[in-house]
C-alpha cells in the first residue's frame, strides 16, 4: 500500500487482547479484542488514527483551524478537539442538540481542550458547518474540514493501515466485529483486506442506518480509499457485510441489550464500551454468539473503538445505575 503523510497522534501498535472470561460466559467462539480505545489521544478512540492522516493533510494546507461536526457526546469531535490542542490549532464544533445546562461526558472534554462550540439541530447541521466555514474564513482564519467521523478516503486510509497492524501481531481472525456508522473504519478494513489477501469477514455493526445505506456508503469509500493507497479495486454494496439488527430504540438512545452489553464487558474483562457505539456493537456480538452465528473453533476480534467518555453524560447514567 502507498504510504500517506501521517503525524504521530496515536499511541500504536494498540494492544489486541484475549478475552477468556467473557469467551467462557458466552459459551461463545474465542473472544479477542482490538484496544483502539487506547489510542492515548484525548483518551482514546478510532478518529484518533484517522486524525494521523487528516491532520498531516490540515498542516500541508497551512490550516489554523479545525472545523468538523457530530452529535452532543460525539467522539469523534472529542478526538478532533484534542488533536487540535495538540497541535496549536483552533477548533471549532459544529454540535446537533440543545445545550446541557451542565457539560459532561465528551461535550465537557471538548470544552477542556478549548474548542468553540456552534448549536444546530440535526436537520441544519450541514448548513451550519458550512456557515461556519464561511464565517472563519471572512475573519482572516484557515479553517480545515474534516468531515463527519473523519470519514473521506484520506480518513478511511488510516483503517488500511490498522488491518495492516492487526494482522502482524498473530493469527488472522476469522471475524472482525465493530461498529458502524459513518462508514470510515470499515471502509479502511474492507480496502485493506482486499489489498492484502485477508480472507476473514469484516461485519461493521450498523448503530444508526439501514444497512443498504451504510453498505452503499461504505463500498464507495473503500473503492475511493484503495485508489488513494495506489491499488485501485472496485468495491459493490453486496461486497460490505454490515448487520442492522440492532439499531433499537434509535442513535444515541440506550436501551436494555447496551446496558447489559456494558455490564458484561465491564464485569468480566474489566473493558469500558460506551452506550452509542461500542456498547450496541458488543450487544450484537453477545447476541449473535447466543444465536450460534459463530462456531466456537472461530476466533473473532471485537474492534473497540473506545467511547468510554459517554458513560459520564448525565443522560446515561440512570440506565447504568439499574440491574
Amino acid at each position: 500500500m502507498k504510504s500517506l503523510p501521517r503525524l504521530s497522534l496515536a499511541q500504536l501498535p494498540t494492544p489486541l487482547e484475549a478475552m477468556p472470561r467473557l469467551s467462557a460466559a458466552l459459551g461463545g467462539p474465542q473472544l479477542w479484542v482490538k484496544r483502539d480505545d487506547q489510542t492515548g489521544l484525548g483518551l482514546g478512540g478510532n478518529k484518533t488514527r484517522k486524525l494521523e492522516t487528516l491532520c498531516a493533510a490540515a498542516l500541508a494546507a497551512g490550516a489554523d483551524t479545525l472545523i468538523t461536526a457530530g452529535a452532543i457526546q460525539s467522539n469523534h469531535c472529542r478526538q478532533t478537539a484534542a488533536a487540535a490542542a495538540r497541535l496549536g490549532l483552533a477548533c471549532t464544533l459544529v454540535l446537533a442538540g440543545e445545550p446541557p445546562a451542565l457539560p459532561s461526558g465528551n461535550l465537557l472534554l471538548d470544552r477542556l481542550f478549548g474548542a468553540e462550540i456552534v448549536w444546530t439541530s440535526f436537520a441544519e447541521r450541514p448548513a451550519a458547518l458550512q456557515a461556519s466555514e464561511a464565517r472563519l474564513r471572512a475573519a482572516g482564519k484557515n479553517p480545515y474540514l474534516i468531515p463527519y467521523g473523519g470519514s473521506s478516503p484520506l480518513g478511511a486510509a488510516a483503517y488500511a493501515y490498522a488491518l495492516e497492524e492487526l494482522l502482524a501481531q498473530g493469527s488472522p481472525p476469522d471475524w472482525i466485529v465493530f461498529a458502524s456508522s459513518s462508514g470510515g473504519t470499515q471502509a479502511g478494513l474492507v480496502a485493506a483486506a482486499r489489498l492484502l489477501g485477508y480472507s476473514g469477514r469484516i461485519l461493521g455493526i450498523s448503530v444508526d442506518e439501514p444497512a443498504a445505506e451504510l453498505q452503499a456508503r461504505v463500498a464507495e469509500l473503500a473503492t475511493q480509499t484503495s485508489q488513494l493507497l495506489g491499488q485501485p479495486a472496485d468495491f459493490q454494496p453486496q461486497d460490505i457485510l454490515v448487520n442492522a439488527d440492532y439499531l433499537g430504540q434509535g442513535y444515541a438512545q440506550m436501551g436494555e441489550a447496551e446496558a447489559e452489553a456494558i455490564r458484561l464487558f465491564a464485569r468480566h474483562e474489566g473493558l469500558l464500551v460506551d452506550p452509542v457505539y461500542t456498547g450496541r456493537a458488543a450487544a450484537a456480538l453477545i447476541d449473535l454468539i447466543r444465536r450460534g452465528h459463530f462456531t466456537p473453533e472461530e476466533r473473532v476480534v471485537f474492534w473497540h473503538t473506545g467511547g468510554a467518555p459517554a458513560l459520564f453524560a448525565e443522560r446515561y447514567q440512570a440506565g447504568l445505575s439499574t440491574e
